[in-house]
């Protein structure tokens, strides 16, 4: 396979960890809304507490994790979090005003009706959850995906067979995204395959390695130098190939012994 023809050899179904990540922080917040009581819902049970904050919440989360793909193209979530937060609360937020007085009329009301006159009093409420589940989700994030060598006798990663046919049996040394394309770096030279990095890590656990960057994974024993500037650092992997390394991910990495 060429750079200029980059093809899927399988079809393989994996959950995104942002959005696992988002759906958990969603069920933890429900839960604590309901146990607290919270937005006058004291004098009700907790099973209705919990059927009415859970399902909203897992909504927020999916459609959270839609506008979170949106924001990343144009906020450097690595440069300005704040930033960030605040930009996916506006975006989220509005959609999310509606979905909520129209559930709560539906949820609270006999006769499943709702009042267009209350809409504005849901706005603060959605505000305030929203900007901090979108709080929670960035922060979260700047841990980043460590993979391991595999223990021995144990099958190898997954993502080997992704090579392409002219890279098979080289070592990867890194992998980084490109549109809607994954580069292989390896010692044999360098491929294109059709993938997401959110996939690509998932497989890449059985080689030692770790996420620079939102866009980068780089096997461990393939750095060659470190080189800071501008606040950030830069990785020299053999062969001269330079990955990035990203704020958001700088301190766990030093922490790690990466460099």
């Amino acid at each position: 396979m060429s750079a200029s023809e980059p093809t899927q050899d399988v079809v393989r179904i994996s959950i995104d960890r942002g959005l696992l990540r988002g759906l958990g922080v969603a069920l933890g917040a429900g839960l604590l809304l309901a146990l607290t009581e919270a937005f006058g819902m004291s004098g009700t049970s907790l099973l209705f507490r919990l059927g009415y904050w859970l399902p909203l919440m897992l909504i927020g989360a999916g459609w959270g994790h839609l506008c979170s793909l949106l924001v990343e193209r144009y906020v450097d979530m690595d440069r300005r979090p704040l930033m960030a937060v605040v930009a996916l609360t506006l975006v989220m937020s509005g959609p999310l005003v509606v979905i909520v007085w129209a559930f709560t009329g539906w949820f609270f009301d006999d006769d499943r009706s709702v009042d267009l006159a209350r809409l504005p009093d849901f706005i603060g409420p959605v505000l305030v959850v929203t900007g901090t589940i979108s709080a929670l989700n960035v922060f979260l994030a700047r841990t980043p995906v460590q993979t391991h060598a595999a223990a021995p006798g144990a099958k190898p990663a997954r993502f080997i067979d992704r090579l392409p046919f002219k890279l098979r049996g080289a070592a990867i040394r890194a992998v980084s995204s490109e549109d809607h394309y994954l580069r292989i770096h390896t010692d044999r030279g360098s491929d294109l395959i059709l993938m997401r990095l959110s996939d690509a890590l998932t497989e890449l656990e059985g080689l030692e390695g770790a996420q620079t960057h939102r866009s980068w994974w780089v096997a461990k024993d393939a750095v060659r130098d470190v080189s800071r500037g501008d606040g950030r650092a830069t990785l020299t992997l053999e062969g001269g190939v330079e990955a990035p390394v990203s704020r958001r991910y700088a301190k766990a990495l030093r922490a790690a012994g990466w460099y």
